[in-house]
């Protein structure tokens, strides 16, 4: 007799500037597994999440949110205070690959190259040396120089800077989504995705290099339609997609990811070197998003994507 098929809710929405896509998520992912004859519920996450948990009597959640707190650790720590275990990475690696600024120190232990970074935290923008902070960013980085909140995600905030009265502004909307923000270098070059799937030993899904007549990838790049396009495999030399892979994995193992990730990089156009700008531990999972479609170039299904990984989440860690 078959093994009986877990109930699995879908955690989905929640209070974050990427709530439309995480109930996008959450859709593509019920709609998938019901194919796949799972019995499902989405739950929307609110102040009531842990009693609609209980009620809805889930055997596993897969957490279908973006940005804080689902991204961030915060959901992943209940879960395991309420011993449901859950599709992705745990509290520790979450935590980080949300935080850019820590991520990076990871990175450069890992000895994956990365961008040159500032950060900056709020308390220093709104304080009495806010003149010498714009100071010292300009006597450090170069303009065009990139601001990005340090815990968001979807490009939400991100701005490249050409000009240097324009710095202020950028960074106060950065501030705005996360208490802290960074100045990071910008690098002219290929921006290239690369997916992980597995959990110790994770399977690099083919790279995909990323075109988009907006300014950079942002928000409205990525979730409308004709707004940005794949390109499998990427316009680099094999060798700096194989040196982005390896990157990518050391960064999924450091971090000790699981089930899957998302790992982003800008390749040099002079030199050709992959550096890292940051890993999603819970990748979109929409019709225009990355990760389904890199999996669906490697011959996976995204109804056969989903149940593997739930599949992965069962797995001891």
């Amino acid at each position: 007799m078959a093994a009986k098929k877990p109930k699995i809710a879908i955690l989905t929405g929640g209070p974050s500037a990427e709530r439309e896509i995480s109930l996008l998520t959450g859709e593509e992912i019920s709609r998938a597994l019901e194919a796949k004859g799972y019995k499902t519920s989405k739950i929307d996450l609110d102040s009531d999440v842990v009693d609609n948990l209980k009620k809805s009597r889930c055997d596993l959640v897969f957490i279908a949110l973006h940005g804080v707190p689902g991204e961030d650790g915060t959901i992943q720590g209940l879960l395991d205070i309420l011993k449901i275990p859950y599709v992705g990475s745990g509290v520790l690696a979450s935590a980080v690959g949300m935080d850019k600024i820590r991520a990076k120190m990871i990175f450069s232990a890992l000895g994956i190259p990365a961008p040159f970074h500032i950060p900056v935290s709020h308390l220093e923008l709104n304080g009495s040396a806010s003149d010498q902070l714009i100071q010292r960013l300009t006597g450090s980085l170069d303009l065009p120089m990139i601001i990005k909140p340090a815990t968001a995600g979807s490009a939400v905030g991100v701005r490249i800077i050409e000009d240097k009265k324009d710095l202020e502004p950028a960074l106060r909307e950065a501030t705005a989504f996360s208490a802290e923000a960074m100045a990071e270098e910008f690098i002219a070059g290929v921006e290239i995705t690369i997916g992980l799937l597995g959990n110790e030993n994770p399977r690099p899904l083919p790279a995909i290099e990323i075109v988009t007549d907006n300014e950079f990838y942002d928000y409205d790049a990525k979730y409308t339609a004709g707004k940005s396009r794949h390109i499998i495999p990427p316009r680099i030399p094999k060798e700096a997609i194989s040196q982005a892979e390896r990157f990518a994995v050391a960064a999924h193992v450091g971090l000790g990811c699981r089930g899957f990730s998302r790992v982003d990089f800008i390749v040099d156009k002079e030199d050709h070197l992959p550096y890292i700008l940051e890993i999603n531990t819970i990748p979109g999972m929409t019709p225009l998003s990355l990760f389904p479609d890199a999996a669906k170039h490697a011959g996976i299904e995204f109804e056969d994507l989903v149940e593997t990984l739930v599949k992965l989440a069962l797995e001891p860690a």
